[in-house]
């Protein structure tokens, strides 16, 4: 049984630990409330961007190389994860899910960009080629890196290097759940728009200059677009994993500090005792 004064340096130990988690929680949520506003502002413009993208493409027969589908199997997958761990199984379960995938040989002719030091620690020990990696940028996320990362994959895929690129991210969904997605950036899918009904208008655009000029702009801005809000979303449930795992940490010292005092108090009061006995029976040994 340990003593009370190892039990002591024990408490005081998990208490400090305990602040710190407590300290961690609190600078995750108020980052997070950051993050959300963030993607909680660019969907929106992100969904417009869809849905005029869709209009367009939908009433010009113009065919940009962005939306060009190709034969070959060459696949680029970005895969986006955190900087810093101590966020629980967010990293974790993201990269063994696309592992399974890889494993699988869904993608026999991939390269992978890792942004997040988590998935290029992960990736540096395994089979799979590593063309590009980045290791700060979530740490210091900023509206030109989905740009920045975009133009890199148009590049590739106009130039013939690739014939395919996905993202792969965590969804934030809300505080408790984020969704691992697996989401084809090129070639370009434009949405589908809405059917017209048969005894509706049949209403078309103006176009300023044209249709073909609208998706020269259009659709680098909607690859760049869909890269930075990937980024944020990875964001916003990176935190909001980061504040429940130390949310947990936190109730676990609690229980661990309730346990140990309990111990500590048992093992002094039976210390007590032990030296009472042993009074009681020097006294008795005397009288005799």
């Amino acid at each position: 049984m340990p003593s009370t004064r190892d039990l002591q340096r024990r408490i005081r130990s998990v208490k400090g630990t305990q602040q710190i988690t407590k300290a961690m929680k609190m600078v995750a949520a108020a980052k997070l409330r950051r993050a959300q506003t963030a993607i909680t502002e660019a969907r929106p413009y992100a969904d417009t961007l869809s849905r005029v993208l869709g209009s367009v493409a939908a009433r010009t027969e113009y065919s940009h190389p962005l939306l060009e589908h190709r034969d070959g199997g060459r696949t680029w997958v970005v895969v986006i994860s955190s900087d810093k761990g101590l966020c629980g199984s967010f990293n974790a379960n993201l990269l063994r899910w696309f592992e399974k995938k890889l494993r699988a040989d869904e993608y026999p002719d991939v390269e992978l960009l890792t942004i997040g030091r988590k998935a290029s620690e992960f990736f540096a020990s395994r089979r799979w080629s590593v063309v590009h990696e980045e290791r700060d940028t979530m740490n210091q996320l900023g509206p030109e890196d989905g740009p920045r990362i975009g133009a890199m994959c148009t590049k590739a895929f106009v130039s013939g290097q690739v014939d395919e690129v996905f993202l792969v991210y965590n969804k934030f969904v809300n505080l408790i759940k984020q969704e691992a997605t697996l989401q084809r950036l090129l070639p370009i899918e434009p949405p589908e728009t809405e059917e017209i009904p048969a005894d509706g208008p049949n209403v078309d655009y103006l176009y300023e200059p044209d249709p073909a000029g609208l998706l020269e702009t259009l659709l680098p801005s909607y690859v760049e677009s869909t890269v930075q809000t990937a980024l944020l979303d990875s964001a916003a449930a990176e935190q909001a994993a980061r504040m429940t795992s130390m949310d947990a940490a936190t109730k676990n010292a609690g229980e661990m500090i309730a346990d140990l005092t309990l111990l500590f108090n048992r093992t002094r009061q039976a210390a007590i005792t032990k030296e009472l006995i042993e009074i009681v029976s020097g006294a008795q040994a005397l009288e005799e």
